[in-house]
């Protein structure tokens, strides 16, 4: 095999709104939410190997190899299509662990659709999305590859048109635990269920937020910080949280106001994943 590198984004998302509406006899929770891909995120790059050996390349805080979502998607996307083919995967991580963001469902999607093109093996995009599910609620919206109201466990993909907005998002220093929010007594889970045509970018509400915030006081920390300029959420199941603005300009007149202790940054919501043509 040549030694070309080639490098994919996997861009960040943001929850515009989140209910629980209901749990599964498995124990998943029934949700109903708005995803929107942002123009920040990780990058990988990938190089095929002719062996079949599939490894990352570089060490990532936080996440073993074997754990690591890319590696456990290229390792699927081999096994069910029976390529002899390996990769040598390199992530460049920008989006916190446990954060809220996708990072690595983004991963994951962005080594599907990457693979399924440099090892030349045309998988339908829905059968990529099956695989996706395989490896998390999370991943298959980025293989889908639009904005999307997302019902089910997150895998009932409808495709929603969004306005222009740029977010500021902060990043509170917690890794937020995912299981423990879910399975917290005091979670609501009855939320009424609306349509797509029900959504409102403001006001929207994230059902997890009053459990978050409790358990952690930085995000709630965060958010009180964020309010005092525009409506602001937690995104996903959190840390991260974000608000809205118009303008680029306005987002980034808030952003140089973040007290010193804080961290976040400004992001263009995207109307498509960039990916989006990378599958049929």
């Amino acid at each position: 095999m040549n030694d070309a590198i080639h490098s994919f984004p996997a861009p960040a998302k943001l929850n515009l709104m989140l209910r629980v509406v209901g749990r599964r006899a498995d124990g998943y929770h029934l949700l109903q939410t708005v995803f929107r891909f942002i123009d920040y995120g990780d990058t990988l790059s990938f190089r095929v190997r002719g062996d079949g050996v599939i490894a990352r390349s570089n060490a990532v805080a936080g996440i073993a190899a074997e754990d690591d979502l890319s590696v456990r998607a290229a390792r699927l996307l081999q096994q069910a299509s029976g390529t002899t083919l390996g990769a040598e995967i390199t992530v460049e991580k920008r989006l916190p662990v446990g954060g809220g963001l996708g990072g690595g469902s983004s991963d994951a999607a962005t080594t599907l659709l990457a693979l399924n093109r440099l090892w030349r093996l045309a998988v339908p995009r829905t059968r990529l999305l099956e695989l996706a599910l395989q490896l998390g609620a999370d991943v298959p919206v980025f293989v889908f590859g639009d904005n999307a109201f997302a019902e089910g466990i997150g895998e009932r993909l409808t495709p929603i048109a969004l306005p222009p907005a740029w977010y500021v998002v902060l990043t509170p220093p917690v890794a937020v635990s995912t299981p423990r929010v879910f399975s917290h007594p005091e979670l609501k889970r009855d939320a009424k269920l609306i349509t797509i045509q029900g959504f409102s970018v403001e006001p929207a509400s994230n059902d997890l937020e009053p459990v978050v915030c409790r358990e952690y006081p930085e995000v709630a920390r965060h958010l009180e910080w964020l309010r005092q300029f525009a409506p602001a959420l937690m995104s996903g199941s959190g840390a991260s949280v974000f608000a809205g603005f118009a303008t680029e300009n306005a987002a980034r007149e808030v952003l140089a106001r973040l007290p010193a202790a804080m961290r976040g940054f400004v992001a263009q919501g995207l109307a498509r994943h960039p990916l989006r043509d990378l599958a049929r």
